[in-house]
Parts: structure tokens; sequence; C-alpha cells
């Protein structure tokens, strides 16, 4: 009897060994189903993390190329404001220069090469009044001719002067004679030799009025007129 329960005992410990192994084994598979699932839970996150952490990195560094295009950009435009400006900007101030004296013909009188200086005049202007100051050698000036002078304008009751020739560094060249000008001139010039210089006093009604409009010289003026050429 003793014998037959140990047998008994011994393949009831058995039969328990070999249900807790079978009981262990699904378990054990179920455990390592559930961990692959979670390692590969694990490894999606982490693509997923990555891809994202990647997709924001391009994203920072496509607005820092943006940003950094626009920057350079503004910077070329300053660089080309300043160095427009640079180029605009004088250096140094420039000195202010007389200008050129004008050309004169060939074997002029050496006192038309120098600006008269003109005084003004004394008592009441009624009629023209022409002075010869240099007489010239050249055939006198007739009505219809085109002259080239220079002159000196000046206001005949104080000697201001109101224009010259002189100070535009060129001639002024105009038909005589045939209301061009203003009368005292064309009263005044006709008849006189080329290469002269002479003064002609104009009472206001021979120039340009009591009243000038416009910027013109009213009252009577004086000039000094030297005369260059005719044809």
């Amino acid at each position: 009897m003793r014998a037959s329960t140990h047998l008994q005992g011994v393949d009831v410990s058995e039969r328990v060994e070999n249900r807790s192994e079978d009981q262990a084994a699904p378990a054990t598979k179920a455990g390592r189903r559930l961990a692959a699932q979670l390692a590969e839970k694990k490894a999606a996150e982490a693509r997923r993390r990555r891809q994202s952490m990647l997709g924001a990195a391009v994203g920072v560094l496509a607005v820092v190329a943006l940003v950094g295009g626009l920057v350079w950009l503004n910077s070329g435009d300053d660089d080309k404001s300043t160095s427009s400006a640079t180029s605009a900007s004088p250096s140094a101030p420039v000195e202010p220069t007389a200008p050129p004296a004008p050309e004169l013909p060939a074997n002029v009188d050496p006192a038309l090469k120098t600006k008269p200086t003109v005084k003004a005049g004394t008592g009441e202007l009624k009629k023209l009044t022409v002075t010869t100051l240099v007489k010239g050698t050249g055939p006198a000036v007739k009505a219809g001719q085109t002259i080239t002078t220079n002159y000196v304008g000046v206001f005949y009751k104080d000697g201001k002067q109101f224009d010259a020739s002189w100070d535009n560094g060129q001639p002024a060249t105009f038909p005589i004679g045939v209301g061009q000008v203003i009368k005292g001139w064309d009263q005044g010039l006709v008849g006189v030799p080329v290469g002269s210089r002479v003064q002609l006093d104009l009472p206001a009604a021979l120039a340009y009025g009591d009243k000038a409009e416009g910027g013109r010289p009213a009252g009577p003026l004086r000039f000094v007129v030297d005369v260059l050429a005719a044809q």
C-alpha cells in the first residue's frame, strides 16, 4: 500500500508539473507577442518623432533661408543707395568760377576785351542819347542786319546793373532795326560802325516803360554796347 501511494504521488506530482508547464507556455508566448507589439509601437512612434523633427528642421531652414535672402537683398539696395548718394555728393565743395570771356573777332580794339564800368546818369533823361566811347573801323550797321554784341545794362538813376552779356559768357545776337529789340536799341545802334563801343541812354518810353512787367527793368535805362559783328 505504501509503494502504491508513493507511485500515485509521483504520478500526481508529474501531472502537476506538466500542467504547470503547459499553462506557462501560452502565457510566455502571449508575453512575447505583447512585448513585440510594444516594441513595434515604440519604434513607430520613434519614426514619427524623427519625421516630425526632420520636417520642423526643414521648415526652420527654409524660413532662415528666406529671411537671409531678404536681408541680403535689402543690404544690396542699401549699398546701391549709399553708392548713389556717395557718387552724387561731391567730395569737396566746388568753388564758383567766373564765366569765360566771350570770343571776339580779330583786330578788335583792346578796350572791347574788358567789361566796361557803367555809372549812373545825371539829370532828367527826355530823349535817346548815343555817346561813342570807342569808334570802330568796320562798316556801319544797317537795319535788317543781324548783329553780335556785348552789353551792360544799368538803371539810369542809380547805376545798378540789371543785366550783362559779359556775366553770361556769351555775346547776344539779334536782328536790328526790325522791331525785335527795344526801340532805343533799334534807333541807337543802326549806323554805328562795327567794332565800336557806344553808350545808349534810353528814356522809359524807348525801353520797357515806367511800369515794366515780367521782371523787366522799369524807368530810364543806360546801356554800354560793343558792336562786334554785323551781317
